[in-house]
């Protein structure tokens, strides 16, 4: 019981942490390189910030399920 709260916090702390670096990095590339692009009514840095987070997250979620919750392999 203890053991699967504690892969479930583990698998949103991973999701956020992900979600966080995308937004740095989405930022960044926004910034600097797409200042035109539009997403959700915003604008460059904005856009794709909000972009790398929601991107983060997801790629996080999904990286963090699948190397909690796989099965060992059996020799």
């Amino acid at each position: 019981m203890v053991k699967s709260i504690l892969k479930g916090a583990l698998v949103i702390a991973s999701g956020l942490g992900f979600g966080f670096l995308g937004l740095l990095i989405g930022a960044y590339i926004g910034g600097n390189f797409a200042e035109t692009f539009i997403f959700n009514g915003v604008r460059g840095y904005e856009a794709t910030g909000q972009l790398g987070f929601w991107a983060g997250i997801i790629v996080g979620l999904a990286l963090s399920i699948f190397l909690l919750f796989r099965r060992p392999k059996r020799r």
